[in-house]
């Protein structure tokens, strides 16, 4: 089987987020359980940020701050052209109005980070570029998700924006997060040799919030109020945001002449949305009864956004090797 196919078989992780659903679909948590998990998710939450700052490289950092013009433009698409074509694709109002925030707010979140570094590796672009461009999407993400879902979920009537939303992100993930980079010096040498933890807290982290999340909007009566209908229509949503994007970011690097390999690590570090982000700031962001709902299109836009870049990683993996001009 060709590698491009073998990338686009469904990846198991998605399996488990399938069945995750379906559990708190037949078994939510609810009374004492549901308060423990939710304590449990926060407690997980919390410690996968701080693991995040542990490993980031301030190295890698500094090397790729230096690549100004290509952070500027990840930065743009990500938290510009993203949430412009949310606002559009709201205006509409083909999406019940839950869906449709839950496309805004998925619009509003920062770029992965794993996987738009690894796929930058497959096809053969600026790797440190791609460090810093998809960690500083984390970084600022922090800050600018809760303003931009406050300024765009208040133009589509949704709420406007709280400070205490701010505060929470700053104590859950922010100072974790500081903290993990000060001990930096001190837990370099375990965190390598424990490289499996972040993954494993990365991907248990997201199935713990995910079923409490889907717990708490199933018992609020959430299959009775989203049809399959709807669900297909997102899906649908999804694919055409992920193709404008993918179209546009491609256009807009080639028009400002970058080589190819910081043109491979824009397209793949802007495109992308962060399910590990995604998923904890909906559980600070919304109430419990609809941050199951929220996250839908993300669930969706994830799995499309990985078969998608799969592929054209492939693409570029296959061109004729250029020398690459220093930075």
């Amino acid at each position: 089987m060709p590698t491009w196919a073998k990338k686009l078989r469904i990846d198991p992780y998605v399996l488990a987020l399938l069945a995750t659903v379906v559990a708190a679909s037949i078994l939510p948590a609810s009374g004492v359980a549901a308060a423990g998990l939710n304590i449990a998710a926060k407690v997980i939450v919390a410690l996968l940020f701080f693991l995040h700052g542990a490993k980031l490289s301030r190295e890698a950092v500094i090397a790729g701050l230096l690549h100004w013009r290509l952070h500027l433009t990840v930065l743009a698409v990500t938290f510009g052209l993203f949430p412009l074509l949310g606002l559009a694709i709201s205006a509409t109002h083909i999406l019940p109005v839950s869906l449709g925030l839950g496309v805004l707010f998925l619009c509003c979140l920062p770029s992965t980070v794993q996987s738009s570094i690894a796929f930058t590796s497959i096809a053969r672009g600026n790797i440190p570029a791609a460090v810093c461009a998809a960690s500083a999407s984390n970084i600022f993400g922090m800050v600018l998700t809760p303003l931009l879902v406050g300024l765009t979920m208040h133009a589509q009537g949704g709420g406007g924006f709280s400070l205490s939303t701010l505060q929470s992100i700053a104590l859950q993930l922010l100072a974790p997060f500081i903290a993990g980079q000060l001990l930096q010096p001190w837990i370099k040498g375990w965190m390598q040799r424990t490289g499996r933890l972040l993954g494993f807290v990365d991907r248990g982290s997201i199935l713990v919030i995910v079923y409490a999340a889907f717990s708490e909007a199933v018992i609020q009566g959430l299959w009775q109020k989203v049809a399959a209908a709807d669900l297909v229509l997102v899906g649908l949503i999804c694919a055409v945001l992920l193709a404008l994007v993918l179209f546009t970011t491609l256009r807009i690097a080639r028009a400002l002449k970058f080589s190819t390999e910081d043109e491979i690590t824009i397209l793949f570090c802007g495109s992308k949305k962060s399910l590990v982000s995604g998923a904890p700031m909906a559980a600070i962001l919304f109430p419990p009864a609809t941050a199951g709902v929220m996250i839908l299109p993300l669930m969706l836009f994830h799995q499309m956004q990985m078969m998608a870049c799969a592929v054209i990683a492939q693409r570029y993996a296959q061109r004729v090797q250029e020398p690459v001009a220093p930075v």
